[in-house]
């Protein structure tokens, strides 16, 4: 798979998509997404000036597509019901 364009990256968050839902499209993580689109590392190792934040059209604060917040899938509604099924089809603890 060829890494996207900058042009590709543009044309998505003109028309309205967010980084994240860019790098759904297109396969990649949304900091790729922000590295093509800005040519600068989501991290924040690379720190422009909030001046040239807002010339440029940067995010305040990039560093959370880089590094996003862990999912914990035992919190998911159907795991708790997959579990509470199991649960209910085992037998030997209903006896005990």
């Amino acid at each position: 798979m060829a890494m996207p364009t900058k042009a590709q990256v543009k044309a998505l968050l003109s028309a309205g998509s967010d980084y994240r839902e860019a790098g759904r499209q297109l396969g990649i993580s949304p900091g790729l997404v922000y590295l093509i689109a800005t040519g600068l590392p989501a991290d924040g190792s690379d720190v422009p000036s909030p001046e040239e934040r807002r010339e440029r059209g940067l995010l305040p604060s990039s560093q959370e597509l880089s590094n996003p917040a862990p999912e914990n899938p035992t919190a998911r509604d159907t795991v708790r019901r997959w579990v509470a099924e199991r649960v209910r089809a085992d037998s030997q603890p209903q006896r005990v």
